[in-house]
């Protein structure tokens, strides 16, 4: 493909977007100095790789990760947050004034595994791993062979979450008691 070809077909300037948008949220993750907000652009983070994975065809990885990453660690994650009640502004006694040598040795990393990929598979044709599984077989397997651990794990999750709502709900005091009692 030239890059004539690359430039006149739409799809990779929108895999393009993509890409930059997933680039742009992890750079904001890691230098993010609120826990909320770094919570918010991983989400971005996420979704645009969703997005990427349905772009090539791989519906089922894209909703999993929706679910399982966005849906579920995300929000155990801001639960966590808002249980602990940990600082979420700025606290300039966990702020390091060293940030140019992690940057520079993310950048040397980063190249470093760039070049090697390219350099081990860049003009290899990517082999055929046969007929891919559908969605209907994982889905089978799930309910037919594990169905007893998929059962399991749903528990697990339901008392998480009783425990959660548990850990986080306040008692009232007497005096909130009688004012609901009243209402």
């Amino acid at each position: 493909m030239t890059l004539g070809d690359w430039i006149s077909a739409p799809v990779n300037w929108v895999f393009l977007a993509i890409g930059l948008i997933v680039l742009l949220s992890g750079f904001r993750v890691v230098t993010s100095k609120n826990v909320v907000h770094a919570a918010l652009f991983l989400v971005g983070a996420l979704a645009g790789t969703a997005g990427l994975f349905l772009m090539l065809s791989a519906e089922f990885v894209a909703w999993v990760l929706v679910l399982v990453y966005i849906g579920a660690v995300i929000v155990l994650f801001l639960f966590g947050i808002m249980i602990t009640r940990a600082p979420t502004g700025l606290d300039e006694g966990l702020d390091s004034d060293n940030k140019a040598l992690p940057a520079l040795l993310s950048l040397g990393l980063f190249v470093l595994l760039a070049w090697s990929s390219v350099a081990a598979f860049g003009g290899e044709e990517v082999a055929s791993l046969g007929e891919p599984t559908s969605t209907e077989t994982i889905a089978t397997s799930l309910i037919g062979r594990f169905v007893i651990p998929f059962e399991v794990v749903s528990f697990v999750l339901l008392a998480a979450l009783i425990g959660g709502i548990t850990i986080a709900r306040r008692d009232l005091t007497p005096l909130e008691e009688e004012e609901r009692a009243s209402v």
